[in-house]
């Protein structure tokens, strides 16, 4: 029997749409790049490896994802315009993208900070040079930069979330008033994933109350977990990124449905592993209630990341 709480109330997907009408602000974009490029981007989570598979694999958990996207060398001769081709298409207002991940995501943020934001990654095994880097790049792009991003469990040594090497990072975070990114969840690569077990979150948020957390990549299996860190902890959010609509973790859904509908922000998962056809075909079946809709495709985002509203971009000519 299907619980009401978390039932669509239209069938036909139209709440959906009206919320996708204003616009959709996505937590999660890789530039599109070449095929070639695009693997060289994992070497790093290739060196962490420990199996022959993951080494020789273009994306180290392609494993678990059909139909990653791919480019041919011809396709791709300017990644921001594949991607606005791809915003107009799919009524995506903003992208969140990473300053440090390759001239075409700063060269977005640069001439269009309208559409795209920013986000710095930092590894915190470099100690102070990780404190300067985040101060540098607030100097340098200003309200642009809108969030911190480490995923320790991809950094050689590994770094856990409650490690005393984020201690540093979190308060950097709050001094300069920026959330942080962080990882949940048994990773897709073949790597241990101590390091982002969802119960560190708890320590993390009660030692530090003024920091705004934002969860990628499911917190899977421990949702259950992860809705009752969310419920506990005001500044503690969840983002679907590297999760396809139709395999959002139930719990989830309901927490939203139920008591959390400004917890849980829309987050997809190109040019990673997922292609934005694919996401916003199921997004429609995902059985958010009505009011969740537009809180999780934008208003959400809007207010963690302080990203103002904008109209999605024209298609490119």
């Amino acid at each position: 029997m299907t619980d009401p709480a978390t039932a669509p109330t239209d069938a036909g997907g139209s709440a959906f749409e009206a919320a996708r009408a204003g616009g959709v602000i996505d937590t999660f974009l890789a530039m599109p790049d070449t095929r070639a490029k695009q693997a060289a981007k994992y070497d790093k989570i290739r060196a962490l490896a420990n199996d022959e598979g993951t080494k020789g694999m273009e994306m180290p958990a392609e494993y678990m994802f059909k139909g990653v996207p791919q480019y041919a060398d011809d396709e791709v001769d300017d990644p921001v315009q594949v991607v606005l081709g791809e915003m107009a298409k799919h009524r995506i207002s903003t992208f969140l993208t990473g300053v440090h991940e390759n001239e075409h995501s700063r060269r977005a943020v640069r001439e269009m900070p309208q559409h795209f934001v920013g986000m710095l990654n930092v590894d915190p095994n470099e100690g102070m040079g990780a404190l300067r880097a985040i101060d540098a790049a607030v100097e340098e792009w200003g309200s642009s930069l809108k969030a911190v991003h480490v995923w320790g469990t991809g950094l050689i040594p590994q770094v856990p979330l409650d490690d005393r090497r984020m201690w540093p990072i979190y308060g950097k975070c709050i001094e300069v008033g920026r959330p942080i990114i962080v990882y949940a969840g048994v990773p897709g690569p073949r790597i241990p994933m101590g390091p982002q077990l969802p119960i560190l979150l708890d320590e993390v948020c009660w030692a530090w109350p003024e920091l705004t957390v934002v969860v990628r990549h499911g917190a899977d299996p421990w949702t259950e977990l992860m809705v009752k860190l969310l419920l506990k902890y005001p500044g503690l959010h969840y983002s679907t990124s590297a999760f396809a609509p139709k395999y959002y973790p139930e719990e989830i859904v309901t927490f939203a449905n139920k008591r959390g509908a400004e917890k849980v922000l829309y987050a997809g998962y190109y040019a990673s592993g997922l292609t934005l056809d694919r996401i916003f075909s199921e997004l429609p079946g995902v059985p958010f209630r009505d009011h969740v809709w537009p809180m999780f495709l934008r208003d959400n985002a809007a207010r963690v990341f302080d990203i103002p509203p904008v109209a999605p971009p024209a298609p490119p000519t």
